[in-house]
């Protein structure tokens, strides 16, 4: 007589919304392979964990038809449950567990023991570091520090995600250690706040202090810095930068707007003139440095003349790299008390209009490099090119570079100097040298 074969659990994390989410997803499929358990990500599996984005309106709205759609394949009998977890279910939990009765359980950003236990594994306090990759295996995004402190009047981050919290200094060293042991190259430091590290913990901004541990991590070449907040900036970072090698001369730093008083609206610390004198230094300090900013357009509130001023700045200071968002009315944020007063179809034109700057912009500085040789690291092949990227550009969200494969086989993680022979608004072309 033939017995039923029992159906072996398979777990599919799906990943919605920011870097580090990405990276909370991966600390939760390392935790759950060292209890034995078979995990994949965003492949086919019977059990669905699906890691939320709640921050703004579109994010919202993915994340809802998401759950939506496992809920259904439940229903159809194509998966047997469906857990939901991330910023969305930590923000409006009640509210999901109403309208979307049929997952199994939500939880939020700091119950992941709780997850665990749901899927049948244990939370194991010993795995510093140990997590599974999702990134092209040359680079990982690396969580410095959780939560934010930071009053920003738009911003439901700290709702979902609490008070700044920052990793001790040994726990991230063990982390890269074991990063580069797997071949992770290149480092992408993330936090809601990178410049404020340390002041919980060591009483005073650390990052530069952790820098000068990292670099001196065997088999990492690169360390990028993404999120760092304006005011307050450790400028000790910039002297790390300057005479590190490994520290790639790029900082991404959410500005956000440039009128004063969309700036005191958004309780940002900070003015025009002093937001425009630390670049100024910046680039003294590194004048090779890529600044990447985003910013916001459609504020409430925001005049025409609040907008020109903004678009003026854009023009002048030229950044390397630059997005910009639509505002999205957040109820719980402290700007949600203020009348979301700017019509959609202005907000969508003045966003338009800055990236229009912006693809400019980018045009003529990628024109300076035709020429030029960089080194570049490979992240992919893709049609009949191989991907890189220079030490100025961040994966997902910069220029890369194409070099023809016909030319020659490249490897992916390996780095190569290449000579760019022609340039679009954000892709480089280049051959080997």
């Amino acid at each position: 007589m033939r017995t039923k074969t029992l159906k072996k659990n398979k777990i599919n994390v799906v990943t919605l919304g920011c870097s580090k989410n990405v990276y909370d997803s991966e600390v939760l499929m390392g935790q759950l392979r060292a209890s034995n358990k078979e995990v994949v990500h965003e492949e086919e599996g019977n059990i669905v964990v699906i890691n939320t984005c709640g921050f703004i309106n579109n994010a919202k709205e993915e994340s809802i038809n998401t759950i939506l759609e496992f809920v259904q394949k439940k229903e159809d009998g194509l998966v047997d449950k469906v857990f939901v977890t991330g910023c969305l279910s930590e923000r409006y939990k009640p509210d999901l567990q109403k309208e979307i009765p049929n997952v199994d359980e939500y939880f939020g950003t700091t119950e992941l023991p709780g997850l665990l236990k749901a899927l049948g594994a244990d939370y194991k306090h010993e795995l510093i570091g140990e997590r599974i990759t999702t990134t092209p295996k040359n680079y990982a995004y690396f969580k410095i520090a959780e939560g934010c402190d930071r009053p920003c009047s738009f911003c439901a981050i700290p709702i979902m995600r609490g008070k700044h919290r920052s990793t001790p200094m040994e726990d991230l060293v063990l982390e890269a250690e074991k990063l580069a042991a797997k071949g992770v190259k290149e480092l992408i430091l993330i936090a809601q706040d990178l410049t404020y590290y340390g002041l919980d913990l060591y009483k005073k901004r650390n990052l530069a202090e952790l820098l000068q541990k990292l670099v001196k991590v065997e088999g990492i070449e690169w360390i990028r810095l993404h999120y760092a907040f304006p005011t307050g900036f450790p400028m000790d970072v910039l002297e790390v930068m300057r005479t590190e090698p490994k520290i790639c001369n790029y900082l991404d730093i959410p500005l956000q707007h440039i009128s004063d008083s969309i700036l005191k609206s958004m309780r940002r610390g900070t003015t025009k003139a002093k937001t425009t004198k630390l670049l100024e230094e910046f680039r003294a300090a590194v004048p090779e440095m890529a600044i990447r900013t985003t910013l916001i357009v459609g504020y409430p509130g925001e005049t025409e003349e609040d907008f020109q001023t903004l678009k003026q700045w854009v023009k002048e200071m030229r950044f390397e790299r630059l997005g910009c968002f639509t505002y999205s009315h957040e109820e719980n944020t402290h700007a949600y008390n203020l009348e979301d007063d700017v019509p959609e179809e202005v907000k969508m034109d003045r966003a338009n209009q800055i990236m229009e700057i912006q693809s400019q912009i980018s045009w003529e500085l990628n024109q300076q490099k035709i020429g030029k040789t960089f080194r570049v690291v490979i992240d992919r092949k893709e049609g009949g090119y191989f991907v890189g990227r220079t030490e100025f550009d961040s994966p997902d969200v910069d220029n890369e570079v194409l070099i023809n494969a016909e030319e020659g086989y490249l490897r992916t993680g390996e780095f190569c100097t290449v000579k760019i022979t022609a340039a679009e608004d954000f892709d480089l072309y280049a051959e080997v040298v």
